[in-house]
Formats: structure tokens, C-alpha cells, sequence
């Protein structure tokens, strides 16, 4: 048992989170843990439960609520581990060992990081630390003034704990890494001047020099517009300081390793960090939405609480779980053999016993062949392979409910029949069913007497069977078939002896353990191909049948998943009706909301099937599954699941392993998981049994998530959205190395970005549907053709559902653009013309200039040159008023680009040679395009060989950076160049 504050107050027991109840009784579990030990009376606790005066029957609310939370606690064996509420007077104390409380045991390392002198040590502890940080202190109590200043106090300890870790970081030359840690918390608490001055010193040493100037400037301008007051000396010093210093080169990563957690704290994934305020980085091909203004000044720190921990007072808060280290394997010693020791077999048990010896006998115990069989050819040859290649192998036959394991064994076991001339054993161990597992010994007592040992003499102890068995097989050459085993352990008293045997296990679970002790050769099974699929329904219905509607037979074989159980029940309702067409069934499987039912016949199905495989599962791995039916896309990863459950990535990715070795899931790609397209069904079934939450953290996972993929697939650029005031940070978010690894989870996660819009509508969240819908703008600008004008539609929907004028001046800049790039001219440019119109509303500068740029594009492109120079020269004006540095060089590029079109080369080559000088370093791609612009300019002015070297820079820096759009256009003007040289 322990107890969390770190995010949503509750008791975390082995079977999961347990809500203390309503937010009054969840303030005063939370008041009693922030004094552990310590009589809290009576009237601190009232406080603490009302915001305002209490009522006069307050005191004996707060009984109930005493009384219930001490039922809670028994109920979970809170004794057992030393925690007890107890009343003294007019007060209650909550005994417990204090390392049972997350915040005591966060504030015991943050304190021993600091007494580090090895700065590795230091991250390691500060990196354990800040992982058991799942959300805002306290979320889930009363807005009272004690617990407001307590959960402000924690935050602070936080905040000042992840300056120390970039701190820390620094010393280890990490730069990088101390930039990322704090451009999340920089982007969450603007007005943080020490957040701001570490982030930037971090940015100036990890070679980002000009991001460093842009973010003093920017939290300068915040200060003004928000507090009205000037930078303090903190950040005025480093900013002195960097513009005296020369900008070093990124420093060498020392070797130091700062380690792993410890090892009962395990955490994974990379840090949760939303990125740094950036521009919108636009190309002469597709500029992208117009971007936000600053996110939202976080709260003032409110005053010293009666509850806040005492090392809490002064110091800082706790982000959500920066970057875990993983832990390592632990040391490979070799593992003991789990089976049972051999051991002499008891008297009673040996065969010649009585002076009678055993008979012989032949057993056969297979049930009848399965009538139908087909396919799976390739796994009937490996267990040929290991059948034939002796040493008494043991095949695991493994795969999903409902994927036809007992049927292929019991096939295989038939056919192979003179194979083994003294026998075949068969047992269902029932380690998925309804009904009770039978026990070894029953199992064993069965196995003796097919074997010819007289019922009289079967021994009665689990272990003497056991031994006679293995005696009785050591020489012979049978067939053990065990059919439905849940665990390894049920297996291997059940093992034969002899060398010459062979076993078959199936399983719903890969039963590692077996692998392992055993050497078990996995044979896995999967959904039937679908000329396998088609021909299995052939053989019900009759070949006749299925070949007058091949189509539909065909798709039919396609919504059952290629499951040979939904095959044959599918084929069985056919077979009832002789005179339905396979079209008509079609039609009904292919209602997602009702297929499931047409695939259950009585207590036979892939609903029973299911069922039975999640009853056997941990409870928090069936919560997992539960929550899988809120997503909103196909497939998932960790963090995503940790979102949905609300543990943390480590956890989560242990449900996933846990799921997919009972086969409910199938890691697709490396980190990645999908279900069968019936088991999502199933799982959408249940997700009325999840946590109702879940799709709302999963909403706000996106919007964090999405905020970081942007910096790091275009460096420099302000984020598209600020975050909402009201959303919650996920556990965790992942970080990502470059450009090509945002694109990639870009591209992974559209689905599931496409269904978190459409979710976020139906539950009226329109705040988070139009800036999940604009989260992937580096992406659509790569791929401009790829179908975004659906999803930018329902942003903006929603975006004037808000009546927000910032949020529909970004969505339609980025939808006009893409009508454009999609041929839809008339309609792209009544969207580009309200855009500057909607950010001048919203008194956002820099998307108006974006947004004018934007518009000025599509009018040049469409021939209306005098009306797109007068914009684009207005939007230069609004980028150098406001001097912001992206986007100076967003519009300085466009009207380069309109210079070189109409001919003007050394006004292009002037216009981009001074964008040049204000662009990013790590601003790649944008950079690859203003080479470009400016090799064509050369090119016109007559310095061919300049422009060929540009040209060729150009087109190796997109090609590095995943650009094939700009590595094609920059190998075309070489073309073009080479025939002038």
C-alpha cells in the first residue's frame, strides 16, 4: 500500500489506484497524508474540506467522511502495513510509515541529489524524483486556501527540482538535455524568470544562439504585456551575459553515465516536456498555419499553507515525469529448472511393485479428429521438424482465442498417428474456462491408468504419480497433447521423460517460463490467410456455394479477422439458411456495432472467447484492456496507453507486453501495438467499464505530445496553440531526436489524431478539438496532397464554436493553404483573406503577418502579382515591428520567392541573404529552402557557380532531413543550371 499526492490523491494498492471518494473525503485523506504522524485538529480539516466558511453541520460531515476513509483503508489492509487513523481529542491522526507517501519519498531525493557531489548521481536521483510526479499536486481536492497552498508549495519544490536536474545536466555537458527538461516547464510558467534564464544559458551552450536571444525577448514582451514590469536581474544578467560570450561549439558528452532509477522505481520512456514557444516556419511551397500567442501566465504562488511539507516551503515543483531511465536487465545467472528434482521413485509407484509388472498398454485419449481442417500448413511442418528431431521436445502451440490451437493440434496429432507407436495422451487443462483447472494430480492419476497402471496402485501423493510417469514414458515414444494451459507452471508436472517423447501445449499466453526451463519451440498461430479463411467456409457451406459469391465469401473471410472460431460460426448461421445469399451477411457483419453478436452462437463465440481470456488476466492488465475501447485510433504506444490508464509509461508498457503475450495484442512495429479488428471491437464494448477520464487525459496527452513533435520537427517555430487553462499533464510525453522521428510519430498517430477531433466534438470539448486538429501542421506542409481538409473542416468548426478569433485565424491560414495546394483556389483564398482579419481581432501580430504572407502566396500563384507584393511587403513590415525572428524570415522567403518570379534577382538575392542571417541553426528544412531561393537568385544575376553550390547544399540537407519535396526541387535547378554552364 502507499499513498499518492503527486498528482490524483488516491491509495495505491497491488490491484490498482483506489479513489479515496468525493472531493471533500479526498481533501482530507490528502490533509491527513500532508501531516503524517502529526494530530490535525478538527477545525484545520474543516478548513481545509470548505473553501469558504464551513456550515455549521460541518463537523459532522467531516465524521462520515473520517469514518468512510477508515473503511476504505481497512478494506485495503492498511494495518498490515502500519497505517492506522486513530482520533486524539478533538483532532485525528493518521499513523504510517512516512516512505509510504510519494511527495516524502520525492522530497527525500530531491534532498539527497542536492548533497551529490557527482552530478550523475545527482540526475539519476532528481530523474527518480520527478517520475513519481503523475499530474498537479492534489488534483481531485477541494479549492480550499490550506490545500491550494500546500499543492503550490509542491509545485515549486517541483519547478526548483527541474532547474537542479538541467543544472546537473550541464555540468555533464548534456545541454541538449537541460534545454529539453526546461522548455517544458518554460512554456508552462512564462512569468518563471529563473526558468527562462536557464533555458536560456542551456540553449546558448547546447550551439542554439539566436533560440536563446529569441526566448529573453520573448518572456521580455510578457513581463511588459502581462506584469508590466521590466526583466529582473537574474535574466537581464544572462542576457548580458550571452550577448558578451561567443556562442561555444556543443559541448562532447562526457562518459559519465548518470545510471538508471532504482531499481523499485522503474521508469520509461522519455521525458514529458512540451516544447518551446515557436513561429511557424513556412516554405516557398507551403507556409504553415499562423501561431500562437504565449501560453496562459501561470498562477502567482499562493501563500505558506498549514498543510505544505515542511522542506516544500521554499523551494520548487515537480515536472511530469522527465525523461526515465530505463533499468537495465538484471545480471544472467542462469535460472533454476522449475520442474520438479528427479527423484527416486517411491516404492509403491515402481512398476514392478507387487511382483506384478505393468502392462504395456497403448493409450489413445485424443478427442475425434476436427472435421474441415484446413490450411496451416507451414506450422504443421515445424512441428514435423521438431517431432523428428528427437531429445523429447515440448511444442507451444500459441496464438488469440478463437485462432483454431486445439483444432490444429488435435489435426496434427491424428495424422501423425504411426509416428507414435506407444501412445497419445490428451488433457484439456482448462486454463481458460468457466469451469476449475483440473489439478496435476488428477491430470497424472489419468495418464497412469491409460497406461496400464491398475487403479489399486496408482500412488496416492501428486509427486509419487509424477514420478511414475515419468518412469513409464523414459523409454517410449508417445504423444502428450496439452491442450488450454493458462500457466507454465500447470505444465510442468505434466512433462514425460523419455527422449523420445513429444509434447504439444497450446496456450492463449506465450509461456515465456516454459521457453525458458524447458526449451519449449514456439509454433504460433495466426489468423487464417484468406484463400485459407474462404476455403475453411467451403467446407460448411459447400464449395458451390462460396464460388457463386466469391466477393462476398471473400469479405467474409475479411470480417471475421481470418479467426477460424468467427469462420465457423459465421458458416453455421449461413448453414441454417440455405437460401441466404453471403452478400446479406455481409451487410450485417459489417455493422461494427452489432458484429460481435452475429459472432456468438448460444455459450460458443468470439465474445465467450474473449471473455474467458481477460478473466484470466491481472486486474490492472484488464483495466489496460478495458481502457484500450477509448481509443481513438488503431494502434497505440506507451505513452498513449499511459494516458488512457493513467499510470505511467513503464506501467503501461508492461499491460501491453502482459496483452500481447495473452495474444489480445500484436506489436506491429517496434513500440507499437495493435489489436485484431474484432478485439477492438470487444474492447469498444467493454470501455463503458473504464475510467471515464481516460479519453479526456488522452485529449489532453495529444495536445502536450503534439506542442513537442512540433519544436523538433521545425526548431524555431512558436507553437501552433497555447495550452487550455483547464488541461491536466499527462505522466509522461515522448521526446524525440529530430525532425524525421516527429514525422514518423506524426505519421503513426493520424489516425488516432484524426479520432481525437471527432472524440473531442462529441463530448463538446471544441477548446481541444481544433488544436489536435492543427497538431500535425509540419506534416501536412510534407505531405500537402494527403486528404487534411476534413480535419482542418472540423477544426475550425470547432474553433468558431469557442468563437475564438486566434484559433480560427491559424486553422483557416493552414486550410487555405491546403485548398490551394489541392486546386481549390476560390475557396482556399475566401479562407486567407478572414485569417488576417480573425488575428488582428485577436491582437496576435505575428499570425496576422503570417497570415497575411499566407494569403499573398496564394494570390501570387493565381496570377494576382500587384495585389501579393503589396501584402507580402506588409507582412515584412508587421514581422520587423514586431521582431520576431522566424517569422522576419518566413515573409522575407515569400517575397524573395516573388522577386525571383518576377524576375528582380538582386532584390530576391538581398531579401533571402537577410533571411539568411536571422534563421535558426537547427531550423534545417528551412534553411534547405532559403538555399534554394537563393542559388536560384544567383543563377539570375549570372554567379552560376555560386548558385550550383548552393543548390547542392540545399539538396542535401533536405535529403537529410526527410524533405523530398525540397531535395527534388533543388536537384531540378541543378539540372536546369548544368545545361546554362
Amino acid at each position: 500500500m502507499e499513498f499518492r499526492l503527486l498528482g490524483s490523491v488516491a491509495v495505491v494498492t497491488e490491484s490498482g489506484d483506489a479513489a479515496p471518494g468525493p472531493a471533500k473525503r479526498t481533501s482530507l485523506l490528502a490533509a491527513l497524508l500532508l501531516r503524517p504522524n502529526t494530530a490535525v485538529h478538527v477545525t484545520g480539516l474543516m478548513d481545509a474540506l470548505w473553501e469558504d466558511e464551513p456550515p455549521t453541520h460541518a463537523k459532522t460531515v467531516l465524521q462520515g467522511h473520517v469514518s468512510r476513509l477508515r473503511a476504505l483503508l481497512a478494506a485495503h489492509g492498511a494495518e498490515a502495513y502500519g497505517v492506522e487513523l486513530t482520533t486524539q481529542g478533538s483532532a485525528y491522526l493518521l499513523r504510517m510509515p512516512e516512505s509510504l507517501v510519494d511527495a516524502h519519498r520525492f522530497e527525500e531525493l530531491v534532498a539527497l541529489a542536492a548533497a551529490q557531489r557527482n552530478p550523475a548521481d545527482s540526475v539519476r536521483m532528481l530523474r527518480e524524483a520527478l517520475s513519481y510526479w503523475q499530474g498537479p499536486a492534489l488534483t481531485g481536492t477541494v479549492p480550499s486556501a490550506p490545500l491550494e497552498a500546500a499543492a503550490t508549495a509542491l509545485e515549486e519544490l517541483r519547478l526548483s527540482s527541474v532547474e537542479a536536474l538541467a543544472e546537473a545536466y550541464g555540468k555533464l555537458g548534456e545541454h541538449g538535455r537541460a534545454a529539453a527538461v526546461l522548455r517544458a516547464e518554460a512554456v508552462a510558467h512564462p512569468l518563471r524568470e529563473s526558468l527562462a534564464a536557464a533555458l536560456m544559458s542551456a540553449l546558448a551552450r547546447a550551439g542554439r544562439r539566436s533560440d536563446a536571444l529569441d526566448w529573453y525577448h520573448r518572456t521580455r514582451r510578457l513581463l511588459a504585456d502581462e506584469l508590466g514590469v521590466d526583466p529582473g536581474a537574474g535574466l537581464a544578467d544572462a542576457y548580458t551575459t550571452l550577448l558578451r560570450t561567443p556562442a561555444p561549439a556543443p559541448a562532447a558528452k562526457p562518459p559519465a553515465d548518470p545510471g538508471p532509477p532504482a531499481p523499485d522505481r522503474p521508469a520509461a520512456g522519455p521525458s514529458a516536456a512540451p516544447p518551446s514557444p515557436r513561429d511557424h516556419g513556412g516554405t516557398p511551397s507551403g507556409p504553415p498555419p499562423a501561431p500562437v500567442p504565449p501560453a496562459t501566465p501561470a498562477r502567482a504562488p499562493a501563500p505558506a499553507a498549514a498543510f505544505a511539507p515542511a522542506s516544500a516551503a521554499a523551494t520548487a515543483a515537480a515536472p511530469v515525469s522527465p525523461a526515465p531511465v530505463p533499468v537495465p536487465d538484471s545480471e544472467p545467472y542462469p535460472a533454476p529448472d522449475p520442474r520438479p528434482a528427479p527423484a527416486p521413485v517411491p516404492a509403491e509407484a515402481r512398476p514392478e511393485a507387487a511382483g506384478t509388472p505393468v502392462a504395456r498398454a497403448v493409450p489413445e485419449l485424443l478427442p475425434r479428429a476436427p472435421r474441415g481442417f484446413t490450411g496451416r500448413e507451414g506450422e504443421a511442418a515445424a512441428l514435423d521438424r521438431a517431432a523428428d528431431g528427437g531429445e523429447g521436445p515440448v511444442c507451444l502451440v500459441t496464438g488469440p482465442a478463437g485462432v483454431g490451437k486445439t483444432a490444429f493440434a488435435v489435426h496434427w496429432a491424428h495424422r501423425r498417428r504411426d509416428g507414435f507407436p506407444d501412445g497419445r495422451l490428451f488433457a484439456d487443462l482448462k486454463g481458460f474456462s468457466d469451469t476449475p483447472a483440473p489439478e496435476a494430480g488428477v491430470v497424472l492419476r489419468e495418464f497412469l491408468l491409460a497406461l496400464g497402471v491398475p487403479q489399486q496402485r496408482v500412488p496416492e501423493s501428486v509427486e509419487g504419480r509424477g514420478a511414475l510417469f515419468r518412469s513409464l514414458t523414459a523409454d517410449r515414444r508417445i504423444l502428450v497433447v496439452l491442450d488450454n494451459a493458462r500457466s507454465s507452471e500447470q505444465v510442468r508436472p505434466l512433462l514425460p521423460d523419455g527422449e523420445r517423447c513429444v509434447t504439444v501445449v497450446t496456450s492463449r499466453d506465450r509461456l515465456s517460463g516454459l521457453i525458458a526451463s524447458d526449451a519449449a519451440r514456439p509454433v504460433p498461430l495466426r489468423q487464417l490467410p484468406r484463400a485459407a479463411a474462404t476455403a475453411l467456409l467451403a467446407t460448411v457451406l459447400g464449395e458451390a456455394r462460396t464460388a457463386a459469391e466469391p466477393d462476398a465469401a471473400d469479405r467474409l473471410a475479411a470480417l471475421c479477422d481470418g479467426l477460424p472460431l468467427a469462420l465457423r460460426v459465421t458458416a453455421a448461421r449461413l448453414a441454417e439458411r440455405p437460401e441466404r445469399p453471403l452478400a446479406a451477411m455481409v451487410g450485417e457483419l459489417a455493422d461494427e456495432q452489432g458484429r460481435l453478436a452475429l459472432l456468438d452462437v448460444e455459450d460458443v463465440g468470439v465474445s465467450a472467447a474473449l471473455r474467458l481470456t481477460l478473466q484470466q488476466l491481472p486486474e490492472h492488465t484488464a483495466r489496460s484492456f478495458r481502457a484500450l475501447g477509448l481509443h481513438t485510433g488503431a494502434d497505440l504506444d506507451a505513452f498513449t496507453a499511459a494516458a488512457l490508464t493513467g499510470t505511467t509509461p513503464a506501467r503501461a508498457a508492461a499491460d501491453l507486453e502482459r496483452l500481447a503475450a495473452a495474444h489480445l495484442l500484436a506489436e506491429t512495429a517496434p513500440g507499437r501495438w495493435t489489436p485484431h479488428d474484432l478485439v477492438r471491437l470487444y474492447a469498444r464494448g467493454l470501455a463503458e467499464q473504464a475510467d471515464p477520464e481516460g479519453l479526456h487525459r488522452l485529449l489532453d496527452y495529444y495536445l502536450y505530445a503534439g506542442l513537442v513533435a512540433d519544436a523538433a520537427a521545425e526548431p524555431g517555430s512558436q507553437p501552433c496553440y497555447a495550452l487550455p487553462a483547464d488541461v491536466r499533464r499527462p505522466a509522461a510525453i515522448p521526446e524525440f531526436e529530430g525532425r524525421t522521428a516527429a514525422l514518423d510519430w506524426y505519421a503513426a498517430e493520424r489516425p488516432a489524431l484524426e479520432g481525437a477531433v471527432a472524440a473531442a466534438v462529441a463530448l463538446g470539448l471544441h477548446d481541444r478539438a481544433w488544436r489536435i486538429a492543427l497538431a500535425a501542421w509540419p506534416l501536412m506542409l510534407m505531405r500537402l496532397q494527403d486528404g487534411w481538409t476534413p480535419l482542418l473542416e472540423a477544426g475550425l468548426a470547432s474553433a468558431e464554436a469557442v468563437d475564438d478569433p486566434d484559433a480560427q485565424s491559424r486553422t483557416r491560414a493552414l486550410l487555405g493553404w491546403i485548398l490551394h495546394e489541392e486546386g481549390r483556389h476560390e475557396e482556399a483564398l475566401v479562407h486567407l483573406a478572414q485569417a488576417p482579419v480573425l488575428a488582428a481581432r485577436a491582437g496576435d501580430s505575428i499570425s496576422e503577418a503570417i497570415a497575411v504572407v499566407n494569403h499573398a502566396a496564394v494570390l501570387d500563384a493565381t496570377g494576382e502579382h500587384r495585389r501579393a507584393r503589396e501584402l507580402m511587403t506588409r507582412a515584412v513590415a508587421l514581422a520587423d515591428r514586431i521582431g520576431h525572428p522566424s517569422t522576419q524570415v518566413l515573409t522575407l522567403q515569400h517575397l524573395a520567392g516573388h522577386c525571383l518570379r518576377a524576375g528582380e534577382y538582386e532584390d530576391a538575392l538581398a531579401h533571402v541573404l537577410r533571411a539568411g542571417e536571422l534563421v535558426a541553426p537547427d531550423a534545417v528544412v528551412v534553411g534547405a529552402q532559403l538555399r534554394i531561393v537563393r542559388g536560384e537568385a544567383l543563377a539570375g544575376v549570372g554567379r552560376l557557380e555560386e548558385a550550383a553550390h548552393q543548390l547542392e547544399r540545399a539538396a542535401a540537407d533536405a535529403e537529410a532531413a526527410g524533405f523530398t519535396e525540397g531535395s527534388a526541387r533543388a536537384a531540378e535547378r541543378l539540372a536546369s543550371l548544368s545545361e546554362r554552364r
